[in-house]
């Protein structure tokens, strides 16, 4: 198989991963904003009620990857793809029936998540992570432009559909699109690359026995079991500190349109503010990932998360004087921090603990780095329900990540040693 490739077919890899991902993480987040209002006018829901089912969504991620991450390792990542993309769908499809609030949180909260989760961010980058390793960076960034885009075309065109049809009709269109989307990506991916007489980054035989496959043997051979990452202090580090990052992108992906629409902009311009700040996300990825593969992924994490903070706080603060020009400008610059997060996340995990066990070791985080992600939503809408703004609740998720950002510049590059206890 390897000599007939005309192209290294991680490159196939990382086009399927940037479909899954558009897929799984607009259905999950990019296209919640523009049903807020509808729906919590026909139910007379609170937006905590209805911002819920996402937090409690968060939960179900974590727990959905810990029980397959050992899987995606053992099996590759195309049965569980093929098992979410029909459970994503279906869901999606019915959410436009739903009639209470615990079918709501039952089908957006549960089923749709557990279908996004086997579809999503950690099954593709544990792939792409065995796939590459000198240019690891450079292919979860190509990959993750997905989510971007998803960012860009998902919010304005959700808004339309509901704003035309109806949310119900939104909801089934939503889910067909999903399945046609998905399914062709699905086939796509492949578990790793020696199961196919293939090396990571396309190296031949010969280039492995150089010196030039040195990396990618170093990395596998020095790779941690899930056990062996959990006893070192740099585990819980950086779950720590990535949960601080991206508290304030599930906030924002979830209330900004409540948020604009309630400071007197029309929804078409609150659901920009997304696509808004999708594009400069899009646009960076790809230089994210050439400075990741040149130099320390830890630096660049934390400058990305300060840029995160700064320009949430710049929002609140411009959204508050009417400031349009601050407010677009702070939307793009916020932009180029999300632009960092998946690809800086995904290297340092890989980087810090190897390629070999790698789904294990990132789907045990997952449940304590979302368990943080999952209360910032809901605090944010009850505290609205509470004082009828959210700029507080704002300005908090902001200073979450700057405290991301300097635990991050504090850790060190130094890989985790194992201290092995000596036999008696």
């Amino acid at each position: 198989m390897a000599d007939k490739q005309p192209v290294f077919y991680g490159y196939w890899i990382i086009a399927a991963a940037f479909v899954t991902q558009f897929v799984a993480v607009g259905l999950q987040n990019y296209i919640i904003g523009p049903f807020t209002i509808p729906m919590t006018e026909t139910f007379d829901w609170t937006r905590a009620e209805f911002t819920s089912a996402r937090s409690i969504g968060q939960m179900v991620a974590a727990f959905t990857g810990f029980f397959i991450g050992a899987g995606v390792d053992k099996y590759g990542g195309r049965p569980f793809i093929l098992f979410g993309l029909i459970v994503l769908s279906i869901a999606v499809y019915f959410l436009g029936s739903v009639q209470t609030l615990t079918q709501w949180v039952l089908i957006n909260g549960v089923i749709l998540t557990i279908g996004a989760a086997m579809i999503g961010n950690l099954v593709v980058n544990v792939t792409l992570g065995k796939w590459f390793v000198e240019r690891r960076g450079r292919a979860v960034a190509l990959a993750a432009m997905g989510i971007s885009l998803s960012g860009v075309l998902l919010p304005p065109l959700t808004t339309w559909l509901v704003d035309m049809f109806g949310w119900r009709q939104a909801w089934h269109v939503l889910g067909i699109g999903a399945a046609v989307l998905t399914l062709p990506a699905a086939l796509v991916i492949r578990r790793s690359p020696e199961d196919y007489a293939m090396n990571p980054d396309g190296h031949t035989a010969d280039e492995m026995a150089s010196e030039m496959g040195d990396k990618a043997r170093l990395d596998f051979a020095s790779s941690m079991t899930r056990r062996q990452a959990m006893r070192t202090g740099r585990f819980y580090a950086l779950v720590v500190a990535f949960g601080l990052f991206q508290i304030s992108i599930t906030v924002m992906l979830l209330q900004t349109v409540p948020f604009m629409t309630d400071a007197g902009y029309s929804r078409i311009v609150a659901a920009s503010m997304i696509s808004l700040s999708s594009i400069p996300s899009f646009i960076s990825k790809p230089f994210w990932g050439l400075f990741i593969d040149r130099y320390s992924a830890r630096p660049l994490a934390a400058i990305g998360a300060g840029i995160t903070g700064f320009s949430l706080i710049i929002i609140v603060l411009a959204v508050q004087a009417q400031n349009d020009f601050l407010v677009y400008a702070a939307f793009l610059i916020m932009g180029v921090g999300w632009g960092g997060l998946i690809p800086l996340q995904e290297v340092i995990w890989a980087t810090f603990f190897g390629r070999r066990y790698l789904g294990a070791v990132r789907a045990t985080a997952m449940p304590f780095t979302f368990a943080m992600t999952a209360l910032g939503p809901v605090l944010a809408a009850a505290y609205y329900d509470r004082f009828g703004n959210y700029d507080n609740a704002f300005l908090l998720m902001a200073f979450c990540n700057l405290g991301a950002a300097v635990m991050l510049m504090l850790m060190s590059d130094q890989r985790p040693v194992i201290r092995v206890k000596p036999l008696p």
